[in-house]
This record gives C-alpha cells, sequence and structure tokens, in this order.
C-alpha cells in the first residue's frame, strides 16, 4: 500500500528511523504539510499518517484511496472521525506512549517555581556570586515540596504518574475524576474538585478536552485557588481562560507553568506570553526520545495490525 506521512519532523526530527513502515508498503514521509498541499500529497495514499494535520470532512471526500488514517498522537481532533466512518476510513491513535516524559515535565515546572535554578543559573553567571559576601545566596524563597498538597484534575496515565512523583517528594495529593475513586495509594485521596481548587498549593490538569472542560479554569475557579497557588497544564490549552489566567498572573495571585496554549504556535498577543509568574515549554512534553520511539512503535504496530485485517486502537467505528 501507498503510505504517506504528512508531518513528520515533530515526531522524527532525524534521530529516529522510519524503516520499519518502509517496510510495509510504498513509502514517502513530508516533514510538514500546508493544508492546500495536503489532496496533492496524499491523493493516491491508502494509509495516512498524521500528527497535526488536518483532514476534515471536504479534504476526506477528494481522497478515494484512502483506507486508513494513523493519527501519530492521542488526541483525534485533527480528524473528522464521523466523516471518516462514513467513507469507511479506519483511524488509529497512539495511546499511553509519554505518561513517564509529561509527568516528567510537571515537575520541571514545578521544580522551576520552587527552586528557581534558571533564575540563580543567570545570577552566578552575571557574577552575583563572585560578588557576594556570603558562602551562598538567594534570590527569592525557595520552597520544599514535602508536606504540600498537589491537586490532580484527572488521573489517567500521566495523573497517576504524577500522583506517584508527589507522593515520592512526600506531598499529599488530592484526586478529583468525574466518578469517585475509592481505592487510591496511600497519601491520595478523592475529592470534589472545588476541593482540589480551593486545598491545593499546586494544581496539574490531566482531564481530556471537551465541552463541558473547555475553559473551565476561569475567573471564577481561579478565585477558589489559594493564594500563590501553582498551576501547571500539560493537558490541552483549551481548558484555560487564558485572559482570566493571565490577569490573576499580572495580579501576583497565582502562579503558572504550562506546556500547551489555546492555539499552536501561539499569536504574538496571546496573554500568556507577557505575563509575569509563568513558564511556558513549547508543547514538548511528549517528545523525549524515548517517548518518540515509544510513539512510533505504537503506530507502525496499529499499522501492521491494520494490514493483517486486524484493527487495533481504532477510534471511530
Amino acid at each position: 500500500m501507498k503510505i504517506v506521512v504528512l508531518d513528520g519532523e515533530s515526531l522524527n526530527p532525524g534521530d529516529l528511523s522510519w524503516q520499519s513502515l518502509e517496510q510495509l508498503g510504498e513509502f514517502t514521509c513530508f516533514a510538514r504539510t500546508a493544508n492546500e498541499d495536503i489532496i496533492t500529497r496524499a491523493q493516491a495514499a491508502e494509509i495516512i499518517l498524521t500528527n497535526k494535520t488536518p483532514l476534515n470532512a471536504k479534504t476526506l471526500a477528494q481522497l478515494p484511496a484512502l483506507k486508513y488514517i494513523g493519527v501519530l498522537a492521542t488526541g483525534t481532533n485533527v480528524v473528522d472521525l464521523a466523516a471518516a466512518k462514513a467513507c469507511g476510513i479506519v483511524v488509529t491513535n497512539v495511546p499511553a506512549y509519554a505518561p513517564d516524559a509529561v509527568a516528567q515535565m510537571v515537575f520541571a515546572h514545578i521544580l522551576h517555581h520552587t527552586q528557581a535554578v534558571a533564575a540563580h543559573h543567570q545570577a552566578v553567571v552575571d557574577g552575583q556570586w563572585v560578588s557576594s559576601k556570603d558562602f551562598c545566596f538567594t534570590l527569592m524563597p525557595l520552597q520544599s515540596l514535602k508536606g504540600k498538597t498537589l491537586g490532580l484534575i484527572g488521573y489517567g496515565d500521566i495523573g497517576q504518574q504524577v500522583g506517584a512523583l508527589g507522593l515520592a517528594f512526600g506531598m499529599n495529593v488530592l484526586v478529583n475524576t468525574r466518578s469517585e475513586i475509592k481505592h487510591l495509594p496511600r497519601g491520595a485521596r478523592w475529592v470534589e474538585r472545588d476541593t482540589v481548587l480551593s486545598e491545593s498549593d499546586i494544581i496539574s490538569l490531566h482531564c481530556p478536552l471537551t465541552p463541558e472542560t473547555e475553559q473551565f479554569i476561569d475567573q471564577q475557579t481561579l478565585a477558589l485557588m489559594k493564594p500563590k497557588a501553582l498551576l501547571i497544564n500539560t493537558a490541552r490549552g483549551g481548558l484555560i481562560d487564558e485572559a482570566a489566567l493571565a490577569a490573576a498572573l499580572v495580579q501576583n495571585r497565582l502562579f503558572a507553568g504550562v506546556d500547551v496554549l489555546s492555539t499552536e504556535p501561539p499569536s504574538a498577543d496571546n496573554p500568556l506570553l507577557h505575563a509575569p509568574n509563568i513558564s511556558i515549554s513549547p508543547h514538548n512534553a511528549w517528545a523525549t526520545k524515548e517517548a518518540r520511539q515509544s510513539l512510533l512503535n505504537i503506530a507502525v504496530a496499529n499499522v501492521h495490525s491494520f494490514l493483517k485485517g486486524k484493527v487495533i486502537n481504532c477510534v471511530n467505528l
């Protein structure tokens, strides 16, 4: 079969091998594909792999050979699933390939705010340690995580790993999910969402973006949070009302660390880009080499299974 990868650069900028896909058919990989080039590049493709290149109903209608779409991510909003189903096109995703990598990024942001390593490094480079009257100095109060309360909204694979890391740091862990969880690790307990918001020193979002959760972090919910609480978002940018969060940051009421924004790449006027008290990473929590290799392995297994007549990780049929 003719296999086309529309946007392979983010998954494999050159440090992984496409050989396992090349062995499955006539293989073509594009680093990235503009919307206006999708039809031309994928016209004869029977199998398309895409990460963020959108495949809407109008596009799918112009790809008569297409039998399979493999989304190179967990989220599938880049594909019109209903239209694909109507066309008889199988759509798969790649679940649970990087929970450890994302959990690691959660704590990278947490430690950025509690230990201020980057700020102190820059101060040392600028000569402040050389000229110090004492053997050490701090630019701001440093914080211990032990005894702090970590609140998790969502408790899937990533949320569970973040919770485990929190417990390892000696934190108390609060968990909120749509349905109550009765059996949690020692040191963790399920509570209502407003309790997570009001009692946590650090809140980490791990829920999906749905009509019910879209911008649920807004002016009202931000007001429930403790003064100087730290909000972490490595899930979806759309969970947060960014203007409301920016206002809270400007008022020095809260701190934040985010790996995702509502639009990516963001527009230059995104209010979070110019707000104080925030750390922003460019949606790369998932992108350790190990996690990307795992993603590729699962994506190849999905295609291989499809070719053998057994569909796995299907999201639309």
